[in-house]
C-alpha cells in the first residue's frame, strides 16, 4: 500500500514538471556599454542590449526598457531607452543600441534592463531582466597606454635581422651535417 502511494506520488510530481518545463519563451538578455571621446571633456557611451530567446516557444510583444541613466547625468544623443519587439522566435536574436552623453564625472554602476514578454499560455506578463553594468567611471583621467615604439623598429630593425642571419649562418657552418657523418661511418666493401 506504502509502495503503491509512493508510486502515485512520483507519476504526479513528474506530470507536474513536465507541465512546468513545456514549451515556453526563455529570454535572455546582456547589456554592454562601449566608451569613446570625441572630443576634450566629452565622452560618449554607446548602450547596446542583445536578446536571446533561449526557450522552444515564440515570446510576443518583447518590450524592452532601459531607463537606469539619471537625466542629470545624462543626455540621449541618438536612438531611445526602450524598444518593442514584436516576436522572438526560439533561437533568434534581437538587438538595441542607444548613445548616450555625460554631463558629470564620477563613477557609475547601471542596473538592469527590464524585458518584459507575452507567452500565449500564460495571462500574465513574464519578466526577465538583462546582465547590470559593471561599475566605470565616467570623464576620468586616464593615463595614456604605453603602445609599441614604431620609431624603435626602424630604428634598431635592420641591425636585429643582420645579426639573426649572421647567427644562423655561423649555426649551420659550425654544425656537423647529419648526412655527411652517416656516410662516413660505414664501411665501403
Amino acid at each position: 500500500m506504502a509502495r503503491r502511494s509512493l508510486l502515485l506520488a512520483a507519476a504526479v510530481l513528474l506530470s507536474l514538471l513536465a507541465a512546468a518545463v513545456g514549451d515556453a519563451p526563455f529570454v535572455v538578455s546582456h547589456k554592454s556599454v562601449k566608451l569613446s571621446r570625441p572630443g576634450p571633456g566629452v565622452e560618449r557611451l554607446v548602450v547596446t542590449l542583445d536578446l536571446y530567446n533561449q526557450g522552444s516557444a515564440t515570446a510576443y510583444d518583447v518590450s524592452l526598457n532601459d531607463d537606469s541613466w539619471p537625466q542629470e547625468a545624462f543626455d540621449l544623443v541618438s536612438g531611445s531607452t526602450s524598444k518593442i519587439v514584436e516576436k522572438l522566435e526560439p533561437g533568434s536574436t534581437a538587438s538595441h543600441n542607444f548613445v548616450l552623453e555625460t554631463k558629470v564625472q564620477g563613477r557609475f554602476q547601471g542596473s538592469p534592463a527590464v524585458i518584459k514578454y507575452r507567452v500565449p499560455t500564460k495571462a500574465a506578463l513574464q519578466e526577465a531582466y538583462s546582465t547590470p553594468v559593471l561599475p566605470f567611471d565616467i570623464l576620468a583621467e586616464r593615463p595614456p597606454q604605453q603602445k609599441f615604439e614604431l620609431r624603435a623598429v626602424g630604428k634598431y630593425g635592420p641591425l636585429a635581422s643582420v645579426v639573426s642571419f649572421v647567427g644562423v649562418f655561423i649555426y649551420l657552418v659550425a654544425s656537423p651535417s647529419k648526412s655527411g657523418a652517416a656516410k662516413g661511418s660505414k664501411k665501403r666493401r
